[in-house]
This record gives structure tokens, C-alpha cells and sequence, in this order.
């Protein structure tokens, strides 16, 4: 008798097809029964294994027994039945093993600190506060598709009025925004940001008239909550925002404080010509997109001379002015000017504080940068901007221990602030924890941060890979004109300065150190950053002190961050320190605020660090 035919009076075919149909009837119904009862990712799996299994299992038995009106019997015909039992009893054991202990995919994959850090907020799905949203950018279906700035103008004004409901956990704007035009599935974007509910919606601008499209989408099960279309005229769009935020709160059942019980979107002004400059304005300080910050002081200007009340567009443009570079336009006196009469027209602002700060925070005014940040946080205590500004801060003045909590506080609102990842993987880099450095950096770089390259390249030096290092550093180095102005033929200066950087040679160092004193001479108005740090590499120590001091240099933020670091000890011990931070400003916010992490006062009233 062939082995088919054996196979087909055994009915062996026949109890492997109708497994086949029973077990795949049965996965379908476990993948829609298995969420809607919260059940962890990991038991589907294990049910669809165990019906995998089972198939090779049913086959042995349908060979080994058949039956019979006395009940299921041994195959009369069958050899071994026990040894094919035992067998498949083997098979079996060794597929659980593999599955729990060798399958990678399984296992929690390895997560680096900074990672788990940033997801802070993204706890299980069981865990996901179910007043927890993420307002995603609008897509643009005006006629002509110009008007991306006004759509996301439209998202993020709705976001930040949510963002004020403090029974509402809000995701982050550069968080929620990442997903512009990507198409992702609104699953992964709940889990990403550890949010229960999804905003979303479309504006269609023709004219004066406007249509917003909006709808909640659970995030968990793209089950539709609520959706709705508002029409009006460009003069209504505040009207419309607070039909949306109010419509959001409404269903998700939010708190809401007195004065929120009656208005959630301000309405900052009655122009919407001036609105919409203003937005205009913000995309382009959305994107630090400084060539352009030239044009968002122009805008912000028009907004103010057709609403001079427009406290929001004076916030704004002291922003602009404060973050932008003079060669496009900015400037240092138009910025306090302008935060000073945002604040004088609304004193609940957070920004021209956030814009006040920043400012003395460039001119080594430490004191004053401190109670102008103090401020912002009064306000806005829950921004993930704001809060990144106060670790930046904290850091710079050798509040290390703090800055990084507010680093962490920032990343779990808001995990993909390019910035604060930027940040926080070099507070890694000083630790030592060159893995978890090198992992922000790459998400830093994904979500847009311009310079991670250079990030990646300190961790490539620290693992002594120069070669990698300098391909990675020179790039940056070559697009930022302002960095090596000081050098007068830069093509080949540069290259000099970080092959002698990385050498050994005594030849390549000296080299080096020319192109270094090179810059030096030429007396730049500001230092750039790799002229310091060169300094500090070449064991200049005290001559880099002196540098720094006299006056900001084109990176003090990214400078006074290095100056705290585990490896910058043998700047702080020398006796040299101690009036360097007279000099700089440090001594007088600590005198106000308490000694810093690494220093303290010695019995002459001088501050000694470690």
C-alpha cells in the first residue's frame, strides 16, 4: 500500500484541512477578542503558536489512532506510536523553549536608559491615561495646497489651548508634528506617544472663508469618537478653535478651571490679516529656519502695525529677534523691546519670558536669565519648551543634577524634541554611556535636528574611530560659514586642524595648533566653539579661561555644558576658576541661588570646584 493512500485512510488529510480552517477561524476571532479585553501583545502570540503547534500534533494523532464506537483507539496498523508521540511531545517542548528563550523577537529588546527615559510617558496600553491626546498637524486642501502654515497654525493653537486644561496629559508639538505627511497607522502613533486619543483633521482655506474638519480618533482601535466640519470666515477662525477644543474637552470629559469654564482659545486679535502674518511668522520659528527669520520679522512687523494690541505677535517676534542671527535681521535690543510690550499687554504670556531669558542668558546676565525663566514656568509649567529651556540653563550654570531632570521632564512630554535629545545624549556622552548617546543622537538626526552628525561624531571619537569622526564633523564644519570666518582659507585649514585633532603626530598637532592660534589672531568678534574646545584638547587650559572670559563666544550654550562635564576637572581645580566665575557671571547666580553641583564656598567667600 503507497504511503497516499495510507495518508488517506487514515484521514490524515482530511483532520489536517479542517484543523487548518478551525485554527485560522479561531486566530480571526483571538485578534479582535484579545484587545477589546486589554489583553497584553504577548498573548496573541503565544495563541497563535500553540495553534501552530497544534497542527503537526493533529496529524500524528489523526496517523497514530483512529475512531472507533468504542471510543479513540490506537491504529491497528500503527508502528511506533509511542515513539511518535514522543517525538512530537519533544517537538513541542522544543518549540516553547526557542519561543520564550531564543526567539529575539519575543524577548523585551535590550532599550537604552535615555530611550526608556524618553518614553517616560508611554507606559503599557493598559496604562495610558485615557485623558490623554495628540493633536496631529492638519492636512492642507486649499485649492492652491499653499497654505501648510496656516493648517498647522490652526492644529497647534488648538493643541496649545488644550495643553492649558491641566486634566488633560497633551503630547508635545514636535512630537505630534513628526508624523506630518508620514501616513502612519494612528496605532502606532498612540503607542509612540503613550496617548489614548488622536486628533486629527484637514482645513480647506479659499478667500475669506475657511472649513476646519476635525475628528477624535481612539488611538487604541481607530474607533471614531466624534467628528465635525466648521465653516466660516477667516475672522471666525478663533470661534471655530474653541468649538473643537471645547467639543474634545467635552468628550473626554476634562476639568476645566474657571476661567476655562468659559473660554478655552483666547482670541488675541480681530485682524485676521494680522493672524495671519502671525502664522506665517511661526512656521518659519517652528523650523529654525534662520535665512528666512529675516521675512518673519517683516511679517510680525505688518501683524503689529494692523493690530498694534497683538501681544502674542510682539511674544513672537521677540522669539524671532532673540533665537535669530544679526546677519538675517535679529537683534538683542528689538527683542527685549518687543517681549517687554508683549508683557505689558498680557502679562499671562510665558514666551517673552522664554524670549527675556534666552537673551540674558547671551549676554552672561545669569541672575537675571534665572528670575525671567522662573517666570516662563509660572506660567506655562507644563511646556516642554519652556521646560528644556530651564534644563539648558540649569546645565550652563553648573546645576547639572537638575538640568537633567528637566531634560527628562521635557522628553516625556515631548520624546522627540530634537533639541533636548541633542542635549541629553551629551550628558550620556559624559557619563560614559557612549550607546545611549549614540541611540538619541540618531533619533535627534530622524527628527530633524541639523547637527546630530556632530553628536555621532563625539561618540565615534570617544571609541577612538577618528576616521569616522572627522567624516562626520568636517560636513557641519563647511556649511556654517560664521564657524570658520576666523580662518582665512578654510578648505584647508579645517581639514589640518582635525587631522592634527586626532594624531598623534607631533608634525599633524603643530599643524593643528597653527590653524588653532591661526583664529585666534584674527580676533573674531565672537570665538567659535571648536577654537575653545582645541584650546582645551591641546592642554591650554588656562588660556582657554581667558578666552571664554572675554566676552560670549558663538556657542556659549553648547561651551559652558563642556565646562561641567566629567573630563573638564582639570579646568575646574585650577586656581584660575575660582575668578573666572567672578568674572563670567556664575558667582553672583550662585551667591542668589546656592552653590552648584561640583563647587563650593571656601572660608574666604570664593567658590571652589571640583
Amino acid at each position: 500500500m503507497s504511503l497516499f493512500t495510507e495518508l488517506t485512510r487514515r484521514k490524515v488529510f482530511k483532520i489536517g484541512g479542517a484543523y487548518l480552517v478551525v485554527a485560522w477561524l479561531a486566530v480571526q476571532a483571538a485578534s479582535i477578542g484579545f484587545p477589546a479585553f486589554d489583553a497584553p501583545a504577548w498573548a496573541l502570540r503565544i495563541f497563535i503558536l500553540v495553534a501552530l503547534l497544534g497542527f503537526p500534533i493533529a496529524l500524528v494523532f489523526a496517523w497514530a489512532f483512529e475512531l472507533t464506537p468504542d471510543g479513540i483507539k490506537p491504529e491497528s496498523g500503527a508502528r511506533s506510536t509511542r515513539a511518535i508521540l514522543a517525538v512530537a511531545a519533544v517537538l513541542t517542548a522544543l518549540a516553547f523553549v526557542w519561543y520564550f528563550k531564543g526567539q529575539p523577537s519575543y524577548r523585551a529588546e535590550p532599550v537604552p536608559n535615555a530611550v526608556a527615559q524618553t518614553n517616560a510617558a508611554t507606559p503599557a496600553a493598559a496604562a495610558v491615561n485615557p485623558k490623554s491626546i495628540a493633536v496631529l498637524p492638519f492636512s492642507d486642501l486649499s485649492p492652491a495646497h499653499d497654505q501648510d502654515y496656516f493648517s498647522d497654525g490652526m492644529a497647534e493653537e488648538i493643541l496649545n489651548a488644550l495643553a492649558q486644561v491641566r486634566d488633560l496629559k497633551v503630547a508635545g508639538r514636535t512630537s505630534s508634528f513628526y508624523y506630518k505627511g508620514k501616513n502612519e497607522d494612528l496605532r502606532a502613533i498612540g503607542k509612540a506617544l503613550g496617548v489614548a486619543n488622536i486628533l486629527e483633521g484637514s482645513v480647506r482655506k479659499q478667500g475669506d472663508k475657511v472649513r476646519i474638519t476635525a475628528q477624535l480618533i481612539r488611538s487604541d482601535d481607530d474607533f471614531h469618537l466624534w467628528s465635525q466640519a466648521y465653516d466660516g470666515d477667516l475672522a471666525d477662525v478663533f470661534q471655530l478653535q474653541e468649538r473643537i477644543a471645547r467639543a474634545i474637552t467635552d468628550q473626554l470629559k476634562a476639568v476645566l478651571n474657571d476661567d476655562q469654564k468659559t473660554r478655552l482659545v483666547p482670541v488675541a486679535t480681530q485682524s485676521s490679516d494680522a493672524h495671519d502674518l502671525y502664522l506665517r511668522a511661526t512656521d518659519v520659528l517652528n523650523q529654525r529656519d534662520y535665512q528666512r527669520m529675516g521675512e518673519a520679522i517683516g511679517w510680525l512687523g505688518k501683524a503689529i502695525q494692523l493690530d498694534p494690541n497683538y501681544a502674542p505677535a510682539h511674544a513672537r517676534l521677540a522669539m524671532v529677534h532673540a533665537l535669530g542671527k544679526p546677519e538675517f535681521g535679529a537683534s538683542d535690543g528689538e527683542a527685549e523691546k518687543q517681549a517687554r510690550l508683549a508683557l505689558a499687554l498680557d502679562p499671562k504670556l510665558a514666551e517673552p519670558y522664554n524670549a527675556l531669558a534666552f537673551l540674558a542668558r547671551k549676554q552672561r546676565r545669569f541672575v537675571d536669565a534665572r528670575a525671567a525663566m522662573d517666570s516662563a514656568l509660572a506660567r506655562e509649567p507644563d511646556d516642554a519648551s519652556v521646560i528644556f529651556y530651564d534644563g539648558q540653563l540649569l546645565i550652563n550654570t553648573g546645576y547639572t543634577r537638575r538640568g537633567i531632570e528637566r531634560l527628562d521632564r521635557a522628553l516625556a512630554i515631548d520624546p522627540l524634541l530634537a533639541n533636548a535629545l541633542h542635549w541629553r545624549a551629551l550628558q550620556y556622552l559624559f557619563a560614559g554611556n557612549l550607546d545611549t548617546a549614540e541611540q538619541m543622537w540618531k533619533r535627534a538626526g530622524a527628527a530633524g535636528l541639523s547637527y546630530a552628525d556632530v553628536g555621532l561624531a563625539q561618540v565615534a571619537e570617544a571609541r577612538a574611530d577618528y576616521a569616522r569622526a572627522r567624516a562626520l564633523q568636517l560636513p557641519y564644519i563647511f556649511k556654517n560659514n560664521a564657524v570658520t570666518a576666523c580662518l582665512q582659507a578654510p578648505d584647508v585649514s579645517v581639514p589640518i586642524y582635525f587631522d592634527g585633532v586626532f594624531a598623534s603626530d607631533a608634525t599633524a598637532r603643530a599643524n593643528a595648533q597653527a590653524v588653532l592660534d591661526e583664529c585666534l589672531a584674527a580676533k573674531p568678534e565672537k570665538i567659535p566653539l571648536w577654537a575653545v574646545l582645541g584650546l582645551l584638547r591641546f592642554g591650554q587650559l588656562e588660556r582657554a579661561l581667558q578666552v571664554i572670559a572675554q566676552g560670549p563666544t558663538l556657542d556659549d550654550a553648547g561651551l559652558f555644558n563642556y565646562l561641567w562635564s566629567s573630563k573638564r576637572h582639570d579646568v575646574r581645580s585650577l586656581p584660575a576658576f575660582t575668578e573666572f566665575v567672578r568674572k563670567i557671571g556664575f558667582a553672583a547666580l550662585w551667591d542668589t541661588y546656592g552653590a552648584p553641583d561640583l563647587c563650593r564656598k571656601n572660608g574666604g567667600g570664593d567658590y571652589v570646584c571640583d
